[in-house]
């Protein structure tokens, strides 16, 4: 199995988000799936101490108590949660939740702490420091950050640099072939940074497994069809034609391959230059054994445009006027940062 570097991590290309386990997963199961994608090769496991308010960390920890050796295991904080109590990432917070992941994970080091979202009440370099301090004590190895703006993310590594301060080395964006906005901003900062990309909603919550149909309800007990019209997996965010067209290209190039839907639209992130490793949510076995042959998966570049042509991000100004005026790609431009560690 093929694995990458993520800043002094190693890790497969595949990574197995634990959300739902011991919840809409029962542990039972949830240890299945887990055996599972260790047997197929697989070691990358994320979830976030808000997940079940403690539940996904709770119900890893007996699984990591065997294979801990086996896995590079990461985590978040953020959001609210009743050990350490509170939401945020006020430095003596970040300090208590690290331990309090720790204490439910049954482990005495994370290997990937990542900021789950911004904080609007907390100055970013008290927050920044606080995860340095966690690295420079061992109980964290590497941080990373999740649905953070391009501005704010380039601020970040900015001050990690000036100061010394352990890096980020992965950003955690929803990414997927109906929902490509990181490809205007955010990708090409992760890229020029040395950032690894672990694309969350890898599947669209869901629209990318093929199920849903133009003009139709989509099913009672689905993401897309329980959401409400705030959400990002809200019918009229995924439900455009661009989108059901994406579809149709995916099911053509799924049947020249003798493979799934899904699996399709998992190789053509892994084929994206920068994407280090698509979180995948199972939630049953049969669901993981579904998605793992997509790790192995190999598009042509001719299938990888037609997957894509139709879900295309519209860029704006300044990337609009550099590009037509004056044939500048800022994509492409360089950076010079202080090395992530390796």
């Amino acid at each position: 199995m093929e694995l990458t570097d993520l800043g002094p991590l190693r890790v497969s290309r595949l990574c197995l988000g634990a959300m739902l386990m011991g919840d809409r997963t029962p542990r039972d199961e949830a240890y299945g799936i887990l055996d599972a994608y260790v047997a197929a090769g697989h070691n990358f496991v994320d979830t976030a101490d808000t997940y079940g308010d403690g539940t996904s960390e709770e119900t890893l920890a007996p699984w990591l108590a065997r294979r801990r050796d086996e896995v590079v295991l990461a985590t978040k904080v953020r959001f609210g949660v009743s050990d350490p109590g509170g939401d945020g990432l006020a430095p003596d917070r970040i300090a208590r939740a690290c331990d309090a992941s720790l204490r439910r994970l049954g482990t005495d080091v994370i290997d990937l702490y990542q900021l789950h979202a911004p904080d609007t009440r907390v100055a970013l370099e008290d927050t920044l420091a606080a995860l340095d301090a966690l690295v420079r004590a061992g109980k964290v190895r590497a941080i990373g950050a999740s649905n953070f703006p391009a501005w704010l993310l380039a601020w970040a590594v900015a001050v990690q640099d000036r100061e010394g301060f352990a890096p980020f080395v992965s950003l955690q964006p929803q990414y997927s072939l109906v929902e490509r906005s990181i490809e205007i901003e955010l990708l090409p900062l992760c890229r020029a940074a040395g950032l690894g990309v672990l694309p969350w909603g890898p599947l669209g919550a869901g629209f990318l497994s093929g199920r849903y149909e133009r003009g139709a309800e989509p099913p009672a007990g689905t993401r897309i069809g329980d959401a409400s019209d705030d959400l990002e997996e809200a019918l009229h965010r995924r439900g455009t034609e661009a989108n059901f067209r994406a579809v149709d290209e995916a099911r053509a190039v799924a049947g020249e391959l003798g493979a799934t839907v899904p699996q399709v639209a998992i190789a053509w992130l892994l084929a994206q230059p920068g994407v280090t490793a698509p979180i995948i949510g199972p939630r049953t076995l049969a669901q993981l054994q579904d998605l793992l042959p997509a790790a192995e998966l190999r598009l042509t570049a001719e299938q990888v445009e037609r997957l894509g042509r139709w879900t295309v991000p519209t860029p704006g100004y300044p990337q609009r006027m550099l590009a037509e005026q004056s044939g500048i790609d800022v994509a492409t431009i360089r950076l010079r940062r202080r090395a992530v560690p390796a």
